[in-house]
């Protein structure tokens, strides 16, 4: 069965180029387009991009609703559904520029990729966070051991990551250069440090308690006077793996090495709050724990930028939009504030 259409691969690539280096995206957003017109060629038995046809687009939309997910079992979700057809109507827009493909395709034939106006509100619409409480996160921490090199670095990280706000993939790529702690901050050097859109920015510690502020500077304290690490080692360095006693494979302490992703330090997350007994909060959460703690801690328009430029967010309406969501729990709460003896304003 064809499982391969070179003509198509060649656009492909074209086109994933485009995303990379004239929009911009970053490996990730390019794997889940890649992942979306990887459905459709199966789908259309990999034909030609050339031979499209908005019956095509049309007939996709509908068996793609048909599909369920390979652990669930459950129909995809509106929002999966938006996503696919969102790219690939993309791609199709850029496909209709090019040599070759301006006589075949049209550039208002992508549109039948759309979903309806119904099913894009439902895709669209926000969902309540799933955010860890600084209580939760400090449950963790005081219970996670600390008796190997292995064990020190985990519950840093985690201390780490509610200290200063750093997304995942910062985090895997920090050097002990980065981090001060007597000055209180960490320098997130886009040369360096795996920032997103590779912005430069300095992040002073948030005000979460002077305890999980120690557990980090005992951890930097442990790699430079104990391990005798340098400033160009790495802050969490990756686990070694070598053969043990029992001729298997397994843990054999720290590498001199970072991690090459994020993947063992969600790994990482996942594991600790299992073991606290709490649900499972990803690295990312945290900045949302830090934006709703900006509400009890910020007293003036000023403060709130301050802490917005923290959490390297240059326009403080992102805070506001993407972290500072009211728990359905606190709007209630805030609700019930207000009632009282109501205002006389006939007078």
């Amino acid at each position: 069965m064809t499982s391969y259409n070179a003509a198509n691969e060649r656009m492909k690539r074209q086109y994933f180029a485009y995303l990379a280096e004239a929009q911009g995206h970053s490996e990730q957003t390019i794997d889940a387009v890649a992942k979306a017109i990887a459905r459709f060629e199966a789908y259309t038995r990999y034909k030609d991009f050339k031979s499209f046809h908005i019956e095509k687009a049309k007939a996709f939309k509908r068996d793609l609703a048909d599909q369920r997910g390979h652990r669930s079992g459950e129909p995809l979700s509106k929002a999966t559904l938006y996503a696919t057809l969102t790219a690939l109507k993309r791609f199709f827009v850029w496909l209709a520029g090019q040599p070759g493909y301006k006589s075949r395709i049209s550039y208002s034939d992508a549109e039948y990729f759309n979903l309806s106006t119904k099913e894009t509100r439902i895709a669209k619409a926000a969902r309540p966070a799933h955010v860890p409480t600084l209580e939760q996160i400090r449950h963790v921490i005081r219970t996670l051991p600390a008796g190997t090199d292995i064990e020190r670095r985990d519950r840093a990280l985690i201390a780490f990551t509610i200290l200063t706000g750093a997304r995942d993939g910062a985090i895997a790529s920090f050097k002990l250069r980065h981090i001060d702690i007597d000055q209180g901050h960490i320098d997130q050097d886009a040369r360096e440090v795996r920032t997103k859109f590779s912005k430069s920015f300095v992040t002073a510690f948030f005000p979460v308690g002077d305890n999980i502020r120690a557990v980090v500077a005992d951890w930097v304290a442990y790699l430079r006077t104990e391990k005798l690490w340098g400033l160009d080692d790495p802050l969490f360095p990756k686990t070694k793996v070598g053969v043990g006693d029992n001729l298997r494979f397994g843990a054999m302490g720290l590498d001199r090495e970072h991690w090459r992703n994020a993947g063992p330090i969600r790994t990482i997350f996942k594991e600790a709050f299992s073991a606290a007994g709490l649900p499972y909060f990803n690295p990312h959460s945290f900045r949302k724990t830090l934006a709703l703690l900006a509400a009890k801690k910020c007293n003036s328009p000023e403060e709130y930028k301050a802490w917005s430029q923290n959490l390297g967010h240059e326009d403080v309406l992102t805070t506001f939009r993407s972290y500072g969501d009211v728990s359905g729990y606190r709007q209630a709460e805030i609700m019930r504030s207000f009632a009282g003896p109501a205002l006389d304003t006939a007078r």
